[in-house]
């Protein structure tokens, strides 16, 4: 039997961004008076804490900040992925994310494309990314 891999904490300011994984979609909170963007999900804007904000659909579409790739078993729920990356990925909306790149660690590199994929793992869908496809 495989264990499972860890489950995000839910709670009420993420509720929304994890619906909407399950539906396929990646949202986040964007500032009204600024429109930057920002994750994770939290009760003010990190821009302006007085401003409001709302959820937007995001493109899905980022690119590779920097990654680690781990060798070692820390969580057992990923051993029958070692190695496998975890990367920092910069969303067209500006956000920052962490992530992992299904494509393989030998591929990765500063500013590479990728688009999002989500992972079904039962309870919870992730937000994984893929390299993107030339030309995108």
């Amino acid at each position: 039997m495989t264990a499972p891999k860890p489950n995000p904490i839910i709670d009420v300011w993420n509720t929304p961004f994890w619906d909407a994984c399950k539906d396929g979609r990646l949202v986040l909170q964007r500032c009204a008076s600024t429109g930057q963007c920002w994750y994770p999900p939290a009760p003010v804007s990190p821009y302006d804490p007085y401003g409001d904000w709302h959820w937007v659909e995001c493109s899905g579409k980022a690119e590779i900040v920097s990654w680690t790739v781990f060798h070692h078993k820390y969580f057992e729920g990923f051993a029958s992925e070692i190695p496998y990356n975890v990367t920092l990925v910069r969303l067209e909306e500006g956000a920052l994310l962490l992530t992992n790149i299904v494509d393989g660690n030998d591929r990765l590199v500063p500013g590479g494309k990728v688009e999002v994929v989500f992972d079904d793992r039962g309870e919870f869908t992730v937000p994984v990314f893929k390299l993107a496809e030339a030309g995108r």
